[in-house]
């Protein structure tokens, strides 16, 4: 099964240093669970200062600037791996360097027919 982890934390907290040593971290991370076939994307987001948010309300498109909601932790990257159950998901989550500082949700990827292939 496919889980998406999304990275949450506070964007401005963290210094340039220990971002820094969490893409170092990161990218080892990427390494290891590649080697195990569980790897299969991830990306840091740019801050949410860039972010456009679109909605379409009565057939007319609504663009804004900034992310979609005003949260205490921003989404700023994922992970998306195959995993066999939730637990091993979990595991890996927790390896994430961003945890020690925020969140990282885990959503099981919906299977949806029809979509094209990797």
């Amino acid at each position: 099964m496919r889980y998406l982890l999304l990275i949450y934390t506070d964007e401005k907290a963290l210094t340039a240093a220990t971002c820094e040593q969490c893409y170092v971290e990161t990218t080892q991370l990427a390494r290891e669970i590649k080697e195990k076939g569980q790897y299969l994307a991830s990306a840091p987001l740019q801050p949410t200062s860039t972010a456009t948010s679109v909605r379409v309300q009565d057939g007319k498109r609504l663009i804004t600037d900034g992310p979609f909601a005003e949260t205490r932790e921003q989404l700023g990257g994922y992970f998306l791996i195959e995993a066999p159950n939730v637990d091993e998901a979990i595991a890996i989550a927790e390896r994430i360097p961003v945890a020690r500082y925020g969140t990282i949700e885990i959503r099981p990827v919906l299977e949806i027919d029809g979509l094209p292939a990797d």
